[in-house]
């Protein structure tokens, strides 16, 4: 309330504490309060209020009229604010207290909460803990019960099968008074389970006595030898009356029927007699016709004598339709027997065993080692290809029953074990077959030779035609290629029958050992031949020597023998050479073939294909030894050619001439520009046939001969300073032609030559100048000084001794 000291203009004020509460505003509180003292400021009041006059002139501004009043009411408002927030705090001490109060009531309440927790916990383990006591009493007691319950079942089973054998034990061979349930149709099932039960009971029994049926000893079980006899008879008896019914059903195809019966059967010796029963009654193992039908589908109308692409195909046709009838058994099996797998597994058995078995016992006839079939009628090699070929077709069919289904049978072992016979002796049928090819192929080339040897007639045969053998008759690379695809073959075959990597190489190499013997001989024959050839040519030559005290005539005549017998050598070479690059490249394929097809089946075995690197190494050394004896005899060939045409060629006149004074001549002289045509035409088989070390090899050594023999006959002649010059013509005739050779040794000899025919050239006295240069031709320059035709005369041996001494 307002005090009587407060302005006359202050308005009493009335402010509570549920002003403050909820959304509060101070604009809306500011507002209330001055609201009353200013309302020229309020909202919508203040505009139908009319503005204040204005001043009059000369007069001071009037004082707010109102901030007394509003002075006084902030006081006034902060005083009441100051009670109310006493008010304020004071309400929340007492809220504190009350709160302590409370709070302690609750810790107090909440403790003793916690003690009835845990007391209710404790309860609610023993609780728990009974009712598993409780549980554990009632499964034992209910396992109890089902242990008596199946006690009482067996004691009720064992009751009635001790009068089912009593029954069993009555007169033997009497089953006329057993039970109804013996002899019901609709109860089969349970009688066979019942007499299975008894006579395994009963056979045990007498087991255990040490008793058999054929002994009867004294300390048997008394009468179940009788039971045990009788339910035999019996059992034996109901497996014949469901083996009918299952024959019955299985002709009119009622798999419902078949496969109870086949349920029921499955109780004697795990089914295994139902399942023998149906698969020997299959149309396929029973059937002649069928069978007799099946080699005549392999074999057709040629019969044993077909080919082995036919009898693939046969092959193929029967073998694909064995599996489309397995394939349907295989359905009705699935339908009919409890143990399918099991019933698969024989009828693929008994398949390979004897449909496939009495097929490849008609096909693979294995022929005598002692009485080789004729190579006319496919000799060896017609069985191994109709082996190659039954195997990998028989191999197809065992992969494609697999697929169908074959139970636990090992299908990959038992086709194995089929042609396992065949596979033993293999490789010794493999190698007489390649030995019988090659023994008629080479008979077939001698028959060429002869046939062509014979048409050439009488007059062939004057002109030398022994000597002109075609080289087609002694090597020929077709030849060895098709000793290569003989061999190709057999190691195909090898790699198909075997799949150990030990026996492939094995006998991968035994067979590639027969092709190196092969061409190691057909090589080795051909150059003795070509060599023969060169033989004769030189048995030709030695012929028709003759010395120097003959007519005119005789020379005459043994000078055109000397020219036969030179032909016959050069075409003996030409023959020998296209030998040599025929046999060259005869090697060459036999190494490719090795690298590219041997090599890859030897690697996987440690040291096979280093030993088979050894044994090729052999063979071609054997051929390469022979080649060498023929290249040497080449070159004799020629060099008794060379020296033929340097004696009759060559004249004395050609290095001292008569008339020394006339003009040199600068031509060659006719003996080497003969020897030199000879030379090319005859090496020029050699350039295109020798390849390599071989070439160089050859014309190294040709070379070294043709120096030697050059340097031997200039011996014989007396030379003057234009014999000089024109014997440096020939040296440089013959060294431009071996430096065709690519032989730098060679083409040094010949430049030596060249400077050493200078001591023919120069004075006298200019001779020692000579040997200052090249000091390594003294030794031969020293010989050829002394064929000058002045060495006497110009008393050249004292000046050569001066120079010697020095």
């Amino acid at each position: 309330m307002p005090s009587p000291n407060d302005p006359p203009a202050a308005l009493p004020l009335t402010l509570d504490l549920e002003d403050f509460k909820g959304d509060f505003s101070f604009d809306a509180l500011f507002g209330s309060l001055v609201d009353e003292l200013l309302p020229e400021f309020h909202g919508d009041d203040a505009a139908g209020v009319p503005p204040p006059p204005p001043p009059l002139l000369g007069a001071a501004p009037p004082v707010f009229p109102a901030v007394d009043e509003l002075l006084g009411l902030f006081k006034h408002s902060c005083k009441e604010l100051v009670d109310l927030r006493r008010q304020i705090d004071k309400r929340l001490q007492n809220l504190k207290k009350e709160v302590a109060t409370q709070d302690a009531k609750h810790r107090k309440t909440l403790g003793e909460l916690e003690k009835g927790v845990d007391g209710l916990f404790d309860s609610f383990a023993r609780l728990d803990s009974r009712i598993s006591s409780v549980g554990q009493t009632a499964a034992k007691i209910g396992d109890h019960l089902q242990s008596a319950e199946s006690q009482r079942e067996t004691a009720s089973q064992t009751i009635d099968l001790i009068k089912y054998l009593m029954e069993f034990n009555s007169t033997p061979g009497d089953l006329m008074e057993l039970s109804p349930l013996f002899s019901d149709d609709s109860r089969v099932a349970e009688a066979a389970s019942i007499a299975q039960k008894l006579r395994s009971f009963a056979e045990d029994d007498v087991g255990r006595h040490g008793v058999t049926s054929a002994v009867g000893s004294a300390n048997a079980s008394r009468g179940l030898e009788v039971a045990v006899a009788n339910l035999q008879e019996y059992c034996n008896e109901l497996e014949n009356r469901l083996l009918s019914r299952f024959d019955t059903a299985s002709q009119r195809r009622e798999l419902s029927t078949m496969a109870e019966c086949a349920k029921i059967l499955s109780q004697f010796n795990r089914g295994t007699s139902a399942m023998q029963h149906y698969v020997a009654t299959r149309p396929m193992f029973i059937d002649v016709e069928i069978m007799n039908t099946d080699i005549q589908v392999v074999l057709g109308d040629d019969g044993p004598q077909a080919d082995s692409s036919s009898i693939a195909e046969g092959l193929s046709i029967l073998y694909k339709e064995i599996a489309d009838t397995v394939r349907k058994e295989a359905t009705t099996i699935m339908a009919v027997f409890p143990s399918p797998n099991e019933v698969m597994s024989i009828l693929v058995q008994r398949v390979l065993e004897q449909r496939v078995t009495a097929i490849l016992d008609k096909l693979l006839i294995r022929p005598s080692l002692a009485s080789l079939p004729p190579i006319e009628e496919g000799g060896l090699l017609h069985y191994l290809r109709v082996l190659s070929v039954a195997y990998d077709k028989t191999k197809e069919l065992a992969k494609e029953l697999q697929s169908i289904g074959c139970g636990d049978l090992d299908i990959e072992g038992l086709t194995e074990s089929i042609y396992v016979s065949h596979k033993d002796e293999y490789t010794e049928f493999e190698h007489a077959s390649l030995r019988q090819l090659y023994q008629s192929k080479m008979a077939e080339l001698r028959a060429e030779a002869k046939q062509q040897s014979e048409s050439t007639g009488s007059i062939g045969r004057a002109k030398g035609a022994s000597l002109n053998t075609s080289p087609q008759q002694l090597i020929s690379v077709t030849v060895v290629t098709e000793f290569v695809r003989w061999n190709e073959e057999a190691i195909s075959r090898c790699t198909l029958l075997f799949s150990q990597p030990t026996t492939v190489a094995a006998n991968v190499r035994s067979i590639f050992a027969c092709l190196l013997d092969q061409v190691s001989q057909y090589l080795t024959v051909g150059l003795d031949g070509a060599r023969e050839s060169l033989n004769e040519a030189a048995a030709m030559r030695d012929r028709y020597v003759i010395g120097t005290s003959v007519s005119r005539r005789v020379a005459a005549a043994a000078a055109s023998a000397a020219e036969a017998a030179a032909a016959a050598g050069e075409s003996s070479f030409r023959s020998f050479m296209i030998a040599v690059q025929r046999c060259a490249s005869s090697v060459a394929y036999l190494q490719q073939y090795f690298s590219n097809t041997i090599s890859r089946l030897l690697l996987p075995v440690d040291g096979a294909h280093p030993s088979a690197c050894e044994d090729m190494g052999s063979a071609v050394s054997v051929v390469e030894a022979a080649a060498h004896k023929g290249l040497l005899q080449c070159i004799d060939t020629v060099m008794c050619e060379v020296e033929r045409l340097l004696s009759s060629e060559q004249k004395a006149t050609d290095y001292r001439s008569p008339d020394d004074g006339a003009a040199p001549d600068h031509r060659p002289t006719n003996a080497c520009i003969r020897i030199v045509a000879y030379l090319s035409r005859v090496l020029e088989v050699a350039f295109s046939a020798l390849e390599g070390l071989n070439k160089q090899s050859f014309l190294t050594e040709l070379g070294n001969r043709l120096h030697k023999g050059l340097l031997n006959h200039w011996q014989k002649f007396t030379f003057s300073p234009s014999g000089g010059l024109r014997l440096k013509r020939d040296i440089t005739e013959y060294g431009e032609f071996v430096r065709s050779f690519n032989a730098p040794s060679i083409d040094e000899k010949f430049e030596l030559l060249g400077i050493m025919a200078n001591v023919f050239i120069v004075a006298p006295e200019s001779l020692a100048s000579l040997f200052e240069g090249t000091p390594s031709i003294r030794k031969d320059a020293l010989r050829f000084i002394q064929l000058r035709d002045d060495y006497k005369t110009a008393k050249i041996a004292s000046m050569l001794n001066s120079i010697m001494s020095e």
